[in-house]
């Protein structure tokens, strides 16, 4: 557990082939159900300062607390993801603590001097914010609020993923609004 931050709640892949990661991770692994986006609606996303509209396909599975997140960038938008990819690098890109308790959490990580990199917005009460701490591949920080429909989201797979059965790898996410 980090002391600064709690514990390590997900691992970000990003990934040149999530179908083909989704596979490896469900028959090799044995991880899964992975609940899967296509094209995830993020709303007011920025990159150093400036606003994009990025298409990435994300995908969710739970092995015992952990979340595994792969991560497919499908447009050329400035990402950090992007960033990662032009690097030669595949693989771990982040590890993401989560908070109820963003605007707070936040002004505490701002204050130790973190600079934010890259955020945006997932549903209601879904903001996310990677920092600029990427020292070797697969360093960066992300705060994500798990508060809301993204929390309740999080619980959902996370229940799905300790009683998964094999069957049903991949499975749509449901709509955050409904939940």
């Amino acid at each position: 557990m980090s002391r600064f931050f709690g514990a390590i709640r997900q691992l970000g892949y990003v990934v040149p082939d999530i179908e083909a990661a989704m596979e490896y991770w469900t028959a090799t692994l044995g991880v899964g159900p992975f609940f899967y986006n296509p094209k995830v609606p993020i709303r007011n996303y920025t990159y150093r300062g400036e606003r994009y509209e990025p298409h990435n396909s994300v995908a969710l599975a739970n092995s015992g607390p952990l979340q595994v997140e792969l991560i497919q960038c499908r447009n050329d938008v400035p990402s950090m993801y992007r960033d990662f990819l032009q690097a030669g690098h595949t693989g771990l890109q982040h590890v993401a603590y989560w908070t109820e308790a963003y605007d707070a959490d936040l002004e505490r990580l701002l204050a130790q001097g973190f600079r934010p990199a890259m955020g945006g917005e997932v549903g209601e009460r879904g903001r996310f914010i990677y920092f600029d701490t990427e020292y070797h591949p697969g360093t960066v920080i992300e705060l994500s609020e798990v508060a809301g429909p993204k929390g309740r989201l999080f619980d959902l797979i996370r229940e799905a993923g300790a009683h998964w059965d094999g069957r049903d790898p991949v499975r749509p996410f449901p709509d955050l609004a409904t939940l």
